[in-house]
């Protein structure tokens, strides 16, 4: 893996994240709805992973008092499996903490065994099923979390 950078997300990185976005979920989340937590949610921290100058990953979060939900992770599929999920994951715990996180939780495809996989690495674990959570195929998600 060459050097990550890993910095906030500002507006102008909209688009290359909406690549991001669109090649890691079969629900991708609109512009709109990034321009919306960027600008205007003061709960949320969004922060890009960049190599070489180009942005390959992202990952949100909103903390409320001392609850950190992640909203949302991902890394170009090229990008996958050299370290900079993980990078960008323990970046984000480390900035839940600093900013007074008690406890970070996040949900995850049933089906989605890799990204489980990585969160049990950080301590996460399963905390409930939410049935048929997402709405292109009804699957569940599983609720996991972890104490800072």
């Amino acid at each position: 893996m060459s050097e990550a950078v890993i910095r906030p997300m500002v507006i102008e990185d909209i688009p290359a994240v909406l690549e991001v976005e669109q090649a890691s979920f079969s629900l991708p989340w609109p512009k709109e709805a990034f321009e919306r937590e960027i600008a205007l949610n003061d709960y949320a921290h969004y922060y890009t992973v960049e190599q070489e100058g180009n942005v390959i990953g992202y990952c949100g979060m909103w903390v409320v008092y001392d609850q950190v939900q992640i909203t949302n992770i991902a890394i170009l599929p090229r990008f996958r499996g050299k370290g900079y999920g993980k990078k960008l994951l323990g970046f984000m715990i480390q900035k839940a903490r600093e900013y007074g996180g008690a406890v970070l939780s996040l949900e995850v495809r049933v089906s989605n065994t890799a990204a489980m996989t990585l969160y049990k690495q950080f301590g996460l674990q399963p905390g409930g099923i939410r049935k048929q959570y997402y709405t292109d195929n009804q699957e569940d998600a599983l609720v996991m979390w972890v104490n800072l």
